[in-house]
């Protein structure tokens, strides 16, 4: 598909200094500017000054000019303004403020990291030496950002505009209320949910595997059992495992590893989930805090606009 990555988030949040030590806690290196980079994709995530936290921006990578020129369409049939640059694209989503732009950018590189050998029933891939996942002594830091998830009060409108809009594609639906959307080749780069208000539910950052995903919430929970909000699990839309934590302004922060990966549209079939299907596949039980953030109600009457 010519959209080929989600590039960077930028997250409103009241307090700057104590996210920025939440998220270089979790692996991410700070750089200039509020900007911090995963190992992988440079520079994905900003922190700006915000009276609530929201979800300000978000960046997508298109292969060539043409590509913002059909995007630029697109919008337009939807009755979207967009102000086109020459390398980029931008256009405001009306209900929930955000910010996107599209921007030409080269594909992201990733090096191939050997797959952990497990053994198992009648397969030995591991012999006479312990467990990597047990010797890996190094913090753990994410390879790149992998989506985020916006709460809208117009599940239509906003699904409208990334899918029929910007050109994102569907992976899987949770019933009339979520849509795992694409710009890559990743399951999904954005979710849509239904909610009462316009909110970030969380943003997902990839690892190695399943032990850098227990090994970095371990990491983060040590000194701070606050943080933990939901794992270790399984989706069933993404297939990924993951685990759920808190930063201080009360977004959630995902690490996940072994995502669904589609290179031929034709070979995948969206499905339609319904009930705790679409939330987890194993795992202990989503907590009401994950369903409903604690913090739902004061974002509801201090809801912003752009």
């Amino acid at each position: 598909m010519p959209l080929h990555r989600l590039s960077s988030v930028t997250i409103g949040v009241p307090d700057v200094a104590a996210t920025a030590g939440y998220y270089a806690d979790f692996g991410l290196a700070p750089g200039a500017d509020g900007w911090f980079a995963t190992r992988d994709g440079g520079d994905q995530l900003r922190l700006v000054q915000a009276p609530t936290r929201r979800l300000v921006e978000l960046r997508i990578g298109a292969d060539d000019p043409d590509d913002l020129d059909r995007a630029a369409h697109r919008l337009e049939a939807l009755g979207i303004p967009a102000e086109r640059g020459a390398d980029t694209l931008i256009a405001y989503e009306a209900v929930t403020g955000v910010r996107a732009v599209l921007q030409v950018e080269p594909r992201i590189s990733q090096p191939e990291v050997p797959a952990t050998r497990y053994n198992g029933p009648g397969r030995i891939e591991r012999a006479g030496a312990r467990a990597p996942g047990i010797l890996r002594a190094e913090p753990v830091r994410p390879r790149k950002l992998g989506h985020a998830v916006l709460g809208t009060t117009d599940f239509a409108a906003t699904s409208a505009f990334f899918r029929d809009g910007l050109g994102f594609r569907t992976s899987d639906m949770i019933g009339d209320i979520g849509a795992f959307l694409r710009c890559s080749t990743d399951h999904h780069n954005v979710l849509v949910l239904a909610a009462p208000v316009a909110f970030l539910h969380h943003t997902s950052w990839q690892v190695d595997d399943v032990d850098d995903v227990g090994r970095g919430a371990s990491a983060m929970l040590d000194g701070h059992p606050e943080r933990h909000v939901w794992g270790l699990g399984r989706h069933h839309a993404g297939s990924n495992f993951f685990w759920y934590l808190k930063d201080p302004a009360g977004n959630f922060a995902e690490y996940y590893s072994d995502m669904d990966t589609i290179l031929d549209d034709q070979l995948w079939t969206p499905e339609t989930l319904e009930g705790a299907r679409g939330l987890f596949n194993w795992g202990p039980p989503p907590p009401p805090s994950f369903l409903r953030p604690d913090d739902l109600a004061a974002l509801m009457t201090g809801a912003h606009s752009r």
